[in-house]
């Protein structure tokens, strides 16, 4: 494995943490600073709204730079916003680490996504993309365990302490093991768009757009179903409140093995392999809202839940940019998609709850919209093939 995708690994690692750990540090944060559980909150909107502008923004305000030179960047930025947090003297400033540390996410993995698979053959670059993703669904086991466990010990700014070291050895890692010309455009091959006007041609493409809407509805409908599933446990299932930590564990390692199962199965066959996922996940999601009552079925589901709900990344990733002739703008945009899909999926679930439908009715409402995004990959996958006469010409050119 290439120490470039290592570092890019850690880097990945750490964001992910930025994101998850603060969720097991809202009461600390909370009476530190004074304010109230919803203003704690703010700490969680306010990254993922910030995540979403930050993917499109700042990718697009350093189009010209060379990428390992962002990545650089991005990661400063990183550790600026998680040491600011770390020595907060108030909820205000507290709230501006918060949003720095945010702005890099989105373009991180957007452009880390391109470096990633410029440092393999072309034939693995999907798995590149997973193996740079493993460090966010590893922190997505660990995270909120690791804040919980660190401010228990040592008090909340000691959990963004770690995490600002861990945003220094990912930079030292990038700075010292990602090569120079990383993600850039060989002289063989026809150049990347780098101005933002000829990024912005990239989406253009129907196929673009396709993949950014089957992104978003994708993890909308998994998401939409995550964000109550500690209901669905409780008040369903039977299980105690205590048992929700252990239960979240088992989704983040589905995570970790989807993610490395879709980047080799994108390789292989990548249009079939995100109709697959995206289909596995919508009878998951439906079966588990027929079994949520039964305990050994909702580990089994909540498993399968992680593993098909992140098997189609590394394919999306790669599917985004390669129609979009290696825009890092598409890269980010497909970032900020799946983050869109969240908030849409979470506030139908809880229209769902609202209207006295249950507590598995998120699960098929996540059902549904997932199926909506198989529709749209089908139909992606056979736009994108080639028709008799292509498919002739190619066999005659080779």
């Amino acid at each position: 494995m290439s120490s470039g995708l290592v570092a890019l690994a850690v880097g990945g690692f750490g964001i992910g943490l930025t994101e998850f750990l603060i969720a097991g540090l809202l009461p600390q944060v909370a009476a530190s600073f004074a304010v109230s559980e919803a203003a704690a909150g703010r700490l969680i909107s306010g990254y993922a709204l910030s995540v979403a502008v930050g993917a499109i923004a700042l990718t697009a305000a350093t189009a010209r730079l060379p990428r390992k030179h962002v990545l650089v960047g991005l990661v400063v930025l990183f550790v600026l916003g998680n040491l600011l947090s770390a020595i907060a003297p108030s909820y205000p400033v507290m709230l501006l680490g918060r949003i720095v540390a945010a702005l890099c996410h989105g373009s991180f993995f957007g452009i880390g996504s391109l470096v990633a698979r410029s440092l393999v053959a072309p034939e693995r670059a999907s798995r590149a993309v997973a193996v740079m993703f493993a460090g966010l669904t590893v922190a997505n086991v660990l995270g909120v365990p690791f804040g919980a466990l660190v401010g228990e010990r040592w008090g909340w700014r000691a959990a963004f302490w770690a995490v600002t070291v861990i945003g220094l050895l990912a930079l030292a890692g990038i700075i010292a093991c990602v090569p120079r010309m990383a993600g850039e455009t060989p002289p063989t091959e026809p150049a990347a768009p780098t101005g933002l006007r000829a990024q912005l041609r990239a989406f253009r493409s129907g196929q673009v757009w396709l993949t950014l809407v089957a992104t978003a509805l994708g993890y909308g409908g998994m998401f939409g179903a995550f964000s109550y599933i500690a209901y669905t446990f409780t008040e369903v299932g039977g299980f105690s409140s205590a048992d929700v930590a252990w239960l979240l564990m088992v989704y983040g390692v589905g995570l970790v093995v989807g993610n490395l199962i879709g980047g080799r199965a994108a390789d292989h066959d990548r249009d079939r392999a995100l109709v697959l996922a995206l289909a596995g996940l919508t009878v998951t999601l439906a079966l588990f809202g027929l079994l949520a009552e039964s305990a050994t079925a909702s580990v089994v589901l909540v498993f399968l839940m992680g593993v098909f709900g992140f098997a189609g990344v590394p394919g999306m990733i790669t599917r985004v940019t390669d129609y979009a002739h290696g825009a890092a703008l598409a890269a980010s945009a497909n970032v900020s998609a799946s983050n869109l899909g969240n908030a849409l999926g979470a506030w139908a679930g809880g229209l769902a709850i609202t209207a006295g439908l249950g507590y598995t009715a998120p699960l098929y409402v996540g059902a549904g919209i997932v199926l909506t995004s198989v529709l749209v990959m089908t139909a992606a996958a056979h736009r994108a093939r080639p028709t008799g006469r292509q498919a002739r010409e190619s066999v005659v050119r080779r």
